[in-house]
């Protein structure tokens, strides 16, 4: 396996990264290396923490500090597809995301929670659908 950031088909050239706005980089690249695995470089001064997997393969996370706060829903959100649904939401709230639905989500054989992190960024937490066994 190749360590370097990840290319998902299409262009040989392109490196895909998420950027996402918050107020304060320590709080959110604590938060966010802890649900997902990752860790952050080494803090630098300026507006922006870079999040990479452990391994150093895969997609980078970038956190971009910005003086506004979040007003609307999230035009482009992060899915956490787990096998065990309740305790990963358990687990992210223990972390400081907050619960945004009352119940769990249903649908086509998924089931979901939306949640938000520090800053209201909204994110899904989802169970994939079980597939049948052969017997």
């Amino acid at each position: 396996m190749t360590v370097g950031p990840a290319r998902f088909g299409g262009r040989s050239d392109v490196i895909l990264a998420v950027v996402l706005d918050c107020a304060d980089l320590d709080r959110s690249g604590t938060f966010w290396c802890e649900a997902l695995g990752y860790v952050a470089e080494p803090l630098s001064p300026g507006r922006y923490r870079r999040l990479l997997p452990a391994d150093g393969n895969g997609v980078e996370l970038l956190l971009q500090r910005v003086p506004e706060p979040k007003a609307h829903k999230n035009r482009m959100h992060l899915d956490l597809r787990v096998p065990d649904l309740e305790a990963e939401v358990a687990r992210l709230v223990s972390l400081g995301a907050r619960c945004i639905t009352d119940s769990l989500i249903e649908e086509d054989g998924w089931a979901w929670h939306v949640l938000a992190d520090h800053d209201g960024n909204e994110f899904c937490v989802l169970r994939p659908p079980t597939t049948p066994t052969d017997h």
